[in-house]
């Protein structure tokens, strides 16, 4: 089960690593105020700076869905067990 996770999370990072399609994490504003820069690589490093600070969130939210799903199989095992001593 490990192994299929952590090779799914493998081929995940790398099609999202090797996408070649532009990303555009930007909010209109600061589109807007891009669309003035003439340096692309201003424009390109600032939408890899959004793109990493999206990752914290991210993170955390799973995280906390990764640590919910821990408690409710440990639940489960639990309550199977005790209803396994009632019999």
């Amino acid at each position: 089960m490990r192994c299929r996770s952590l090779v799914f999370i493998v081929v995940a990072v790398a099609i999202v690593l090797l996408a070649n399609t532009y990303a555009e994490a930007q909010c209109s504003m600061c589109r807007a105020s891009l669309t003035s820069v003439t340096n692309s690589r201003f424009i390109r490093n600032f939408n890899i700076g959004v793109l990493v600070l999206l990752i914290p969130p991210v993170s955390i939210f799973c995280s906390i869905f990764i640590v919910m799903r821990k408690f409710k199989a440990a639940d489960e095992r639990e309550s199977t067990r005790i209803e396994e001593d009632n019999e």
